[in-house]
């Protein structure tokens, strides 16, 4: 049995498990797909402080290298549920069998709504994005367009607008869900246009680069928009499912967690990362939950002696 078992191997898994093997703690990482979690898919990081310019992949196998070198074990495999016994510790079902811990946090993200075009996984970081804030500077003085009718669409939109030369607003309704303020502003930004009733129908691609979109609008008008950057801001899926019963969620799956990271319905259990109601989704402020409910699950642990 280990002290602390953490579920999800990202950068908030990752820095908690770091922190709570500082602290002495044994501590296990289950990860199911890939160690350092989605950033690993990022071709370059450069908002990350202290790092410049890195991959994606380097600081993601950085991250698992440092919480290996303070006593973190790494398994690559898949947690399917999760229970709390009476005894109360919990028993986590995986793919290779049960195993136990005093406590948990769970940190498997939430992951990009997609497009499901042909091409469009190959094109993640040579064209196509899922994180304006993150990979918008890329496409400095370029064209773009964003996929989406939300707020965070137009917020996305606005963000662009600031460094791409023209970015182009496609929405497959004739309405938006955004709040009219962020409408209003779209329509006043003289670099922004709107494409309503319209869909992206093919990625066009030359030598592995996106270079174009083909659309289709619901009169049946094909036409293609060249763009470097797509970027799709169509919401996201929190990865979630194996905490209902052991924590409140919200509409769209995501954890209520109080300010410790700590699930008030299962004492033990914490959240970090993607997966927890936040209002920024960063690389940033994944390492902040990780740390946080890392030095809170040890607290937790000693307040059980």
């Amino acid at each position: 049995m280990t002290d602390i078992a953490v579920i999800g191997g990202g950068p908030a898994g990752l820095t908690a498990a770091l922190y709570a093997a500082r602290a002495g703690k044994s501590v296990t990482v289950y990860e199911r797909e890939c160690i350092g979690g989605q950033i690993t898919r990022a071709p370059l990081v450069e908002n990350y402080p202290g790092t410049g310019t890195v991959s994606g992949l380097q600081l993601g196998d950085s991250m698992a290298a440092q919480a290996e070198a303070a006593g973190a074990v790494i398994s690559l495999t898949d947690v399917q549920k999760i229970v709390k016994e009476s005894s109360g510790i919990f028993r986590l079902d995986t793919d290779d069998g049960e195993y136990y811990a005093k406590a948990v946090i769970y940190a498997c993200g939430a992951r990009p709504r997609t497009l499901g075009l042909p091409g469009e996984a190959e094109l993640i970081g040579h064209g196509i994005s899922y994180c304006a804030l993150c990979d918008g500077s890329f496409f400095r003085k370029q064209a773009v367009a964003v996929v989406g009718g939300g707020s965070s669409a137009f917020d996305d939109a606005l963000l662009l607008s600031e460094r791409c030369s023209h970015v182009t607003l496609i929405h497959r309704r004739s309405s938006f869900r955004a709040e009219q303020i962020l409408v209003d502003r779209v329509k006043q930004r003289k670099n922004i246009s709107l494409l309503t009733d319209t869909t992206v129908s093919e990625l066009i691609q030359e030598n592995g680069q996106l270079t174009g979109l083909k659309l289709k609008s619901k009169i049946g008008k094909d036409e293609t928009l060249p763009v470097s950057g797509l970027f799709v801001a169509l919401g996201r899926l929190p990865d979630t499912q194996v905490l209902i019963g052991l924590a409140a969620l919200d509409e769209n799956g995501y954890v209520f967690t109080d300010e410790k990271m700590a699930v008030p319905e299962t004492p033990g259990l914490f959240a970090a990362g993607d997966c927890r109601i936040k209002s920024v989704r960063q690389l940033t402020t994944a390492v902040s939950d990780g740390t946080v409910a890392a030095v809170s699950a040890c607290t937790y642990l000693e307040q059980q002696k």
